[in-house]
């Protein structure tokens, strides 16, 4: 008779206990109905799944094995590669061999990484190729909309589409904190062995030669066409649609614009 008191008694705890934990959570959902379900779920299909020896989150992501960041399971990583913790490498992308790409880079979507390049740390990579041993500095930003804007008849600052993508050549190297923007007309392109020093700003549609040396905060703005082995002193600014002719030199703080230049 006591063991059956005792069970009777262990179960109408356990009732009262689910009873108060359902209410508890109906009080909370009606409290704070914005939280619940944009910052969490609760659904099996939110769970963290295994699949292989990698967990896959519900978005698709895991957890890469060499550095401990975080790529799409639709990318192509190859083995070699480190990818550091922090760093995002989403869908579609291709990492080549013996890339390292640090702490707090994104690499966008359907981006190619070409083999041996560095990449340092907070890049934003998107719309863009980079070739075989490029080394791209903290803070660089390639493949963001260029600056293209335009007043309607109304009078209605409207945004000029910016589609196309940056191709970035072999052995270039990128300083910190510069940007580079994708192309709205044609690619931007750097080319081949080119140097580009901190804080340089390129515009949409830029084509820039081979073994080109820019200089710290170098501007160059949309539409520029640079050959090959130009050098661009500190601060130089290059106006929209200029042609420079290759083996150019240009001095610090010079600005160029529409004129053709040829040595």
């Amino acid at each position: 008779m006591e063991i059956l008191v005792r069970r009777f008694a262990s179960t109408y705890v356990a009732r009262c206990l689910s009873t108060s934990l359902t209410r508890s959570a109906s009080n909370f959902r009606t409290r704070f109905p914005s939280k619940i379900g944009s910052l969490c779920s609760f659904s099996h299909s939110s769970v963290t799944t295994v699949e292989g020896d990698a967990a896959v989150n519900c978005l698709g992501f895991r957890t890469w094995h060499n550095g401990g960041g975080t790529f799409h399971h639709s990318a192509s990583i190859d083995p070699t590669a480190v990818v550091e913790i922090g760093a995002v490498v989403h869908s579609n992308s291709v990492v080549g061999p013996s890339v390292h790409i640090g702490s707090g880079s994104v690499i966008g979507h359907a981006v190619t990484i070409g083999q041996s390049t560095k990449i340092g740390f907070n890049v934003a990579l998107s719309n863009c190729t980079v070739g075989d041993f490029c080394v791209i500095h903290n803070g660089v930003c390639v493949g963001q909309d260029g600056f293209g804007f335009f007043v309607d008849e109304q009078g209605t600052m409207k945004k000029k589409p910016q589609m196309l993508n940056v191709k970035i050549g072999m052995n270039v190297e990128i300083g910190s904190n510069t940007c580079i923007d994708r192309g709205s007309w044609r690619d931007t392109i750097i080319g081949n062995n080119t140097k580009i020093d901190n804080l340089v700003q390129i515009g949409h549609n830029v084509i820039i030669g081979d073994c080109c040396l820019l200089c710290g905060q170098v501007g160059i703005a949309g539409s520029v066409t640079i050959g090959d082995y130009v050098t661009l002193g500190g601060r130089v600014a290059i106006r929209d649609h200029v042609s420079v002719g290759s083996k150019t030199s240009a001095g610090a703080a010079c600005c160029l614009e529409l004129c053709h230049q040829r040595h």
